[in-house]
């Protein structure tokens, strides 16, 4: 047994010794990384798999099964479909982070049109530590480069997304890319290599030595010596990527009946593409590394195999159409060779010319162990909360409060990131990226999707179940304020170490949570991933379940945005405009009030479901100018983001704030909107409806005039644009 091997393919001891007695031999080196790879948390999903029962998957407008496909597949109507995941690139940003995130991006396009489908819209959801420290500087300039770079370059918009901050995350940023394609039910395409004597064709890029072991990269923490596994970090080729796209897309679109599968090279490589396909179907593989064109000299069979080179595509044409599908691809200007054959025994086979190298059944690395861990909850949160916020006095001066909100790292504006990508590329956004979620058409229908990624990491931390249920409901809040309803979730689950028993809990819990709300809210989950042992040094990430959330809109031009007009009556649905100072729980305000997250989270779905539902009928009663979402900030941030966004002010300064202005003003309780309407006659009938459905609400004022008047807070419309237009860049120049 080589321990070093073990230790770099991220193999223990026991796990070894499982691989031997399910071999009845001693595996040589080339099958250990083969197993290793598919065995890794990255792969394998060994200590979140088996939680996964919790999930609802089934829906009557999901077209695909969880697990076998690339992503999720949801029936538009029409004959139309969307597919859409979310996966992470945690640690190769950490190393790396323009090409870290480059090849995420790159990643999840591959997922998308291995599918069949064309990309049209790319989202992301990041994590940093504070930016006054210059390596989080580092990383997050060079993670917003990569995003832009790749995605602008391919020609896909990137619509959305959001960033959180916090000293969990400094040398632990978080790097995760959704992706939205769109196509023909008819065009879908399966990753399954099926059909006995069908040829293996590798497309694309050369194979080169970066990006082994990548995927056991992945599933270890990062230490001190991270540094050393900078050539696991894949190098990204847009340009390239972009001809890969077309020529996959016009095969499913014009020539599908050409090929019985189509799979992505990501994590693992020619290793996992293969022998996943070959599990899906059922069959054997073979395939001779000798065979595989490769951009590096005297390159091993072990190399080639686990070589995480960008860029590749595997491809199974039905025999009989080998050379057209080589042909097309070459039209292209897309190397296409043939490395092998789909077999009938059940086995990897892989050979170096004559020598067979390795070979055992397909089984053995698509079973991979399943650890059930031991979970403890922290014994810190019953401290935290209990945590009495009434020691913290109350403002005496919310104004200031509120510039400091503004210009604060989680709420300033975060247009100094979007604005470095091109969110209109190929004409199909129609709500850009600013606001609640994206909305884009579909050329030649009504309809439209929406399009989001939430989660609010500080409540994770104090409740992870209802912290979890909450970033799906602010996840479906988002999509609900443009007017679409929400379908279904793609999610990406990252956490620290699960050998951990607080936070096996924290991922177990977070599940449930998650799954809690997609039931409550009828968003299944279709796809996602986890990223695991996401901890350094000095501890481990704030637990993040990323959700990405698709929603439909039945005409993409009736689309709601954040921004009212001019003379529009602003109302608060969801509760009254005064608060208990609990609403401060987890809040932005309090944490930096306290200088640590304190409180305990609430939400009542059933209640979330009934506020969501009243937002969805105004506005297709045509009740509504405009929505959005309460979140970070409370309800003050809320306001002053929507007038913001007209440049506009806000009249409202009769509302009453209770005992306490601070937890009235920026306490975040949930299940909360502020809608606009254009007249009193429309304000009557929204009365009408929210009194009808038992909706607590509070009319707050109108917009108009050049000064922010809310209670207490009498603010100039300039003054507030300098904090919050500005604070990114005040944060990154200090």
């Amino acid at each position: 047994m080589n321990s070093e091997l073990l230790q770099k393919v991220a193999m223990t001891e026991d796990e070894y010794d499982r691989l031997v007695s399910m071999l009845n031999r001693e595996p040589n080196e080339l099958e250990i990384g083969i197993v290793g790879a598919l065995w890794s948390e990255h792969c394998g999903y060994k200590h979140s798999r088996p939680l996964f029962h919790h999930f609802p998957t089934e829906g009557k407008e999901i077209l695909t099964k969880v697990g076998e496909e690339n992503a999720g597949a949801i029936d538009l109507g029409d004959g139309w479909c969307a597919v859409f995941k979310m996966e992470s690139h945690n640690h190769p940003s950490a190393i790396e982070p323009y090409q870290g995130a480059a090849t995420g991006v790159g990643g999840i396009l591959r997922d998308i049109f291995a599918m069949g489908m064309r990309p049209v819209a790319l989202l992301d959801s990041l994590r940093f530590g504070p930016l006054d420290d210059r390596t989080n500087k580092y990383l997050f300039n060079g993670v917003v480069s990569g995003v832009g770079g790749y995605g602008n370059c391919v020609g896909v918009p990137t619509v959305g997304g959001e960033v959180q901050f916090d000293e969990s995350y400094s040398g632990n940023p978080l790097v995760n890319a959704m992706c939205v394609g769109i196509g023909r039910v008819d065009d879908l395409l399966s990753a399954s290599a099926s059909g006995p004597g069908n040829p293996l064709l590798l497309v694309g890029a050369d194979t080169g030595r970066d990006g082994i072991h990548g995927a056991t990269f992945a599933s270890v923490e990062l230490d001190e010596n991270a540094e050393e596994m900078r050539p696991a970090v894949q190098v990204g080729n847009p340009f390239l990527e972009k001809l890969l796209l077309e020529a996959c897309v016009e095969l499913a679109e014009m020539h599908n009946n050409w090929i019985v599968g189509l799979q992505d090279l990501g994590a693992a490589g020619l290793t996992s593409s293969a022998i996943e396909a070959a599990s899906r179907a059922g069959t054997g593989i073979e395939i001779d590394v000798m065979l595989v064109p490769r951009r590096e000299e005297m390159m091993t069979a072990y190399e080639v195999m686990l070589s995480e080179s960008q860029e590749r595509m595997l491809v199974i044409p039905k025999k009989e159409y080998l050379d057209d599908v080589v042909e097309l691809f070459r039209r292209w200007e897309i190397r296409a060779d043939v490395i092998g054959f789909v077999t009938d025994d059940g086995q990897v086979t892989v050979r170096e010319g004559q020598e067979i190298v390795a070979r055992m059944p397909i089984s053995i690395p698509t079973d991979p162990p399943m650890y059930s861990q031991l979970t403890i909850r922290p014994s810190e949160l019953d401290q935290l909360h209990n945590q009495d916020f009434n020691l913290i006095p109350d403002t005496v001066n919310p104004g200031v409060e509120l510039l400091n909100l503004l210009g604060s790292s989680n709420i300033t504006s975060r247009k100094m990131i979007y604005k470095q990508y091109d969110h209109q590329v190929q004409n199909n956004t129609v709500v850009l990226p600013g606001g609640d979620a994206a909305v884009l058409r579909i050329k030649g229908l009504e309809q439209g999707i929406a399009v989001t990624t939430d989660c609010n990491a500080r409540l994770v931390s104090l409740d992870p179940r209802i912290g979890a249920s909450i970033a799906v409901a602010e996840a479906a809040r988002n999509i609900v304020a443009t007017g679409s309803r929400p379908v279904a979730v793609t999610d990406c689950l990252n956490f620290g170490n699960p050998e951990k028993p607080t936070v096996a809990y924290q991922l177990e819990q977070s599940v449930i949570g998650i799954s809690d709300a997609c039931r409550k809210l009828g968003t299944p989950v279709v796809s996602g991933n986890a990223s695991l042992y996401n901890e350094t040094p000095v501890g481990q990430i704030l637990p993040t379940p990323s959700i990405g959330m698709l929603g439909v809109i039945d005409r993409s031009l009736d689309s709601l945005t954040i921004a009212p007009k001019e003379n529009n009556i602003l109302v608060l649905v969801g509760s009254e405009f005064k608060q208990s100072i609990d609403s401060l729980a987890g809040s932005e305000y309090v944490t930096q009030k306290l200088g640590f997250i304190a409180g305990k989270p609430y939400i009542d779905l059933d209640y979330e479901l009934k506020v969501q539902k009243f937002v969805l009928d105004a506005h297709k009663a045509k009740l509504l100018t405009a929505a959005h979402d309460c979140s970070d900030g409370g309800v003050a941030v809320a306001l002053a983001e929507m007038v913001l966004a007209t440049s506009l002010g806000l009249d409202a300064a009769g509302v009453d704030c209770g005992l306490r202005f601070d937890a009235s003003l920026f306490g975040e309780a949930q299940s909360r909107f502020i809608i606009a309407t254009d007249s009193q006659k429309s304000l009557s009938v929204l009365q009408k409806m929210l009194s009808d459905s038992e909706i607590s609400f509070s009319i707050i004022g109108l917009v108009r005039g050049d000064r922010f008047k809310l209670g207490p807070i009498d603010l100039s419309i300039c003054a507030m644009l300098e904090e919050y237009e500005n604070g990114l860049h005040k944060l990154l120049d200090a």
